[in-house]
Formats: structure tokens, sequence, C-alpha cells
């Protein structure tokens, strides 16, 4: 990429996470990400432009050298406003203005999350933990901000699914308590600290950059599929379960997918080859 498209895109990415007003911890990971992809460059006095007002993205999107840029641009934008869940009208409003000073058309949503099915979960949890799986192997370096959207989405529909009425604080409140919360999600390999045990064990003694990329595929499988079987059981007993019963269920129901995980590793690649990044952030925007 050209080293002149670094600024423009990093003021893009910073614009996109104050697209509603306010920047989370997550929104600011997925900055801290373009940056690094950046070289690290210092951004203070592009982050003060930026906060002051003085920087407009159809003046950002002109500086831009080619498609592949603009592409980059929007991409990042769009997982940035879905890095702490669905994007809201502002965040929707603020990629429609991008997408127009970009020249570039909305894409068709894919249909890779959909409801889950009206008889058991357990083939609809599976789906969506390989989907996670897959997120981390895709070359895009933000691919994986979508994966904390995907797994709040999978809790929501599980709830609905039993009869509960959510809304998306009780959401990752459900998923903060199983170590799943937004900070903790961050950028780089999702939920590292919390099955990185189960991760060695699955990989043995591999390293480097492969390793790396597997170990990542295993962690989201492991943390979406536990995610999932903890929030059914959740749910279908009323959520009465103590948060000391929840961790149980999610321990015990990422050992299994410690088990699991072999068998699916080549549909994880599979559906890593078939994802298309902006189609799937564009779906989640119904979630």
């Amino acid at each position: 990429m050209n080293a002149a498209d670094h600024a423009p895109l990093i003021a893009i990415a910073m614009l996109a996470a104050r697209a509603d007003g306010s920047t989370d911890s997550a929104e600011q990971a997925a900055v801290d990400a373009v940056v690094a992809r950046m070289g690290s460059p210092d951004v203070s006095r592009l982050a003060e432009q930026v906060a002051g007002g003085q920087i407009r993205v159809a003046d950002l999107a002109a500086k831009l050298s080619d498609d592949e840029a603009r592409q980059t641009a929007y991409q990042g934008a769009l997982a940035i406003c879905n890095a702490d869940g669905p994007a809201n009208a502002a965040e929707l409003s603020f990629l429609g203005e991008l997408r127009n000073a970009l020249g570039i058309s909305e894409p068709v949503s894919e249909v890779h999350t959909g409801a889950p099915p009206a008889g058991p979960l357990d083939d609809f949890i599976l789906q969506q933990a390989i989907l996670t799986g897959a997120l981390e192997i895709l070359p895009d370096q933000l691919a994986n901000i979508a994966i904390l959207p995907l797994q709040l989405r999978l809790v929501y529909q599980i709830g609905q699914r039993h009869g509960q009425k959510l809304d998306v604080n009780q959401v990752k409140d459900l998923a903060a308590t199983l170590g799943l919360g937004v900070a903790a999600q961050g950028v780089e390999g999702v939920v590292m600290g919390l099955v990185g045990g189960l991760a060695k064990g699955l990989l043995g003694g591999l390293v480097g950059g492969a390793s790396r990329v597997a170990t990542g595929a295993a962690i989201s499988f492991s943390a979406t599929y536990a995610l999932g079987h903890a929030a059914d059981q959740y749910y279908a007993q009323g959520r009465r379960l103590s948060r000391n019963d929840l961790l149980a269920l999610f321990d015990r129901f990422k050992q299994e997918a410690g088990t699991i995980y072999p068998r699916v590793q080549s549909q994880i690649q599979t559906k890593s080859g078939s994802l298309n990044l902006q189609s799937l952030l564009a779906g989640l925007r119904g979630a």
C-alpha cells in the first residue's frame, strides 16, 4: 500500500470510532490496530484534528491513491463501527457518507449468521463457532473485530429462542461474566488468556506465524462454542444459574470444544475461503 495512504486511512478509522459521539474500548482497540498496521506512527496531531472536527470524510477519501486503499478504508471503518455490537443509526449514517465519498456501492449482505433453528440449537452453535474460527484466519488483520458482535448476537438469539426478552446490556453482562467482555476481546487473538491452555494442548509445540493463526482459530472456536452452550443452559433454566455455575458450564463446554476442534478444522479453512468481511459485517446490522 502507498505510504501516502497511511494518514487518511488512520484518520478515517478515527472518524469511524467517533461516529456515534463516543469511542469505547473496543473501537479504540480497533483504531490502534489500524495504526499498528501502518507502522505505528505518531498520530497525536491527527487525533487532535479529528477531535476538533477539522477533517472531512470527503477530503480524506480524495487523498486515497487507488481502489485497494478505498476498499481498505471502508472495510476498516465498517469493522470499527461494528466493534462493540451492530452499528447504530449514527454509525450507519457515517458509513453511508463514507461509501459515497469513496464511490463504493453498499454490499448485498451474505447470510452467514441466520436465525437459530426451531429445534435443538447444537448445530447452530457449532456453525457460529466455525464462523468465528474462520474469521481468525482471514488475511485481513481487522477481521477478528467481527467476532465479538457475532458472539453477542449468538447470545441474543439463543435468549430469544428461549422466550427471553433481552437488551444489549444484558447480553454483554452475560458475555462479560464468562470473560468475553469488550475490553478482553481487543484485536489480537480475542480470548488468548482465557483459553490459551486449550490451544496449547491442541497444537503441541508448534511455533511461528502458522501456529499463531491456528491458535487464534482454535481459541475463537472454543470460546464461541462454550459461550453458546452456556447461554443455552442459562436461558433454558430461566436465568437462575449462579455465576459459579455459569463458569463451570463454560469450562465444561470449552473442554468439549477441544475434542471437537480437530474434526472441524477443515470446515473452518473452507469457511474462511468463502467469507467476505464487508458483507458479513453489513449483515450484522439487522441483529
